[in-house]
């Protein structure tokens, strides 16, 4: 087991109505609040109104900002920076899934450096040395973000899809009624389970990775999500197993499943492209590409791949390939069972010879970045992981 810090400061509030203390939490933080939302689901739900009317009761004032899209773009958050200063927010509260709360944070970071380009600081050119208070109303699982230090934003000149890690990420709390999800569309339910799953399994598939207990927690939350996924998607009222389903949305991406280990999200980074460049929803994008992935690295990381198919999937084969092969088969199985495309055909998607070329080298920065901690995997080796995913 390597070193590792672990810091989760999120305050949870779990269960049925938990949007009611969203005004009591705000109040530990902020006298007036700017509530980021979607295209308005939250207000035909009638959960915005909830979430005003608790902020009015704890004397915190508010301000809305809605629009915020799938795979959230930078325009849209330097707008909501404008609206955030004009107000006076010092709390910034993001009201939906991870898109509307990565779009909270990166207001935060915007708002408390008025001056500084916000791509600057997502890009690392201007250092984030401090921001405001983020919040979280969480009403669909998927990216994690109400627990996560990161955050993503699309820059639609550049077409480039980035991401931020910092401790200023973390929310100061995250409220969270599991109930809401029944009113998800469940591709973008299948969609979140994907990326509850692709969290885990990028932090999971390590070299000579040494953590027991770490690796018992990431398996028993890979076969609960396996189980309640089916179960949700089922049926969306089963209250019992959308808990489990958002509650591991939260733990996947908190940084528990890498504790004592090396992090790997070279799928994530590979997804983004296709994001940025065809708007294909995350979930879908990692589950197109996973299988052709696995079939590019799991040679070079054999024990562990076996361990996964034992472990999560119940394989026991004669023979190491053959049961790294099956565990491969099967989460791709599984992907295809709830709805998922398991490869760029089947996502929408039919990139050129010369589209090849640019995903693979926008995802390894023009070949000077080799992702993946199995083995590098450099332009060529992401162009190939590509077409092998055609």
């Amino acid at each position: 087991m390597i070193d590792f810090r672990y810091y989760a400061p999120t305050e949870v509030y779990f269960g049925k109505n938990a949007q009611d203390s969203v005004g009591e939490l705000a109040a530990k933080y902020a006298t007036r609040a700017l509530l980021v939302y979607g295209k308005g689901s939250v207000v035909k739900s009638g959960l915005l109104d909830k979430v005003s009317a608790s902020l009015e009761k704890a004397g915190v004032e508010y301000s809305l900002f809605g629009g915020a899209q799938p795979n959230p773009t930078l325009s849209h958050a330097e707008e909501g920076v404008k609206k955030a200063l004009e107000s006076g927010a010092d709390l910034i509260i993001g009201i939906g899934g991870g898109s509307a709360i990565d779009t909270a944070k990166a207001i935060a970071h915007g708002t408390a450096n008025p001056g500084v380009s916000l791509w600057d600081i997502w890009t690392g050119k201007a250092p984030l040395k401090k921001s405001i208070a983020v919040g979280a109303v969480l009403t669909m699982p998927a990216a994690g973000s109400e627990m996560s230090d990161s955050a993503v934003l699309t820059n639609e000149t550049t077409g480039k899809k980035a991401g931020i890690s910092t401790d200023f990420n973390r929310c100061k709390f995250a409220v969270v009624n599991p109930a809401l999800g029944a009113t998800v569309p469940k591709y973008q339910l299948a969609a979140g389970i994907t990326d509850i799953m692709m969290h885990t399994l990028e932090r999971y598939f390590i070299p000579e990775s040494h953590a027991e207990l770490t690796d018992e927690i990431a398996e028993g939350l890979l076969r609960t999500v396996i189980r309640n996924g089916k179960l949700v998607l089922e049926d969306p009222n089963n209250y019992d197993a959308m808990c489990e389903i958002f509650w591991s949305s939260s733990l996947s991406h908190n940084n528990l499943t890498e504790c004592g280990r090396k992090k790997d999200f070279s799928v994530h980074k590979l997804g983004h492209e296709l994001s940025a460049k065809y708007g294909a929803t995350h979930g879908a994008a990692l589950a197109s590409l996973w299988g052709a992935w696995a079939q590019e690295v799991y040679a070079d990381c054999l024990p562990r791949f076996c361990r996964y198919a034992e472990k999560v999937w119940g394989i026991k084969a004669d023979d190491d390939q053959s049961a790294a092969r099956e565990g491969i088969r099967r989460t791709v199985e599984y992907f295809s069972s709830i709805g998922m495309p398991t490869s760029l055909h089947e996502l929408g998607v039919a990139p050129t010879d010369e589209e090849y070329r640019l995903l693979a080298l926008n995802a390894t920065m023009n070949d000077t970045l080799k992702l993946s901690a199995i083995k590098p995997i450099g332009a060529a080796e992401a162009e190939r992981i590509f077409r092998r995913a055609r």
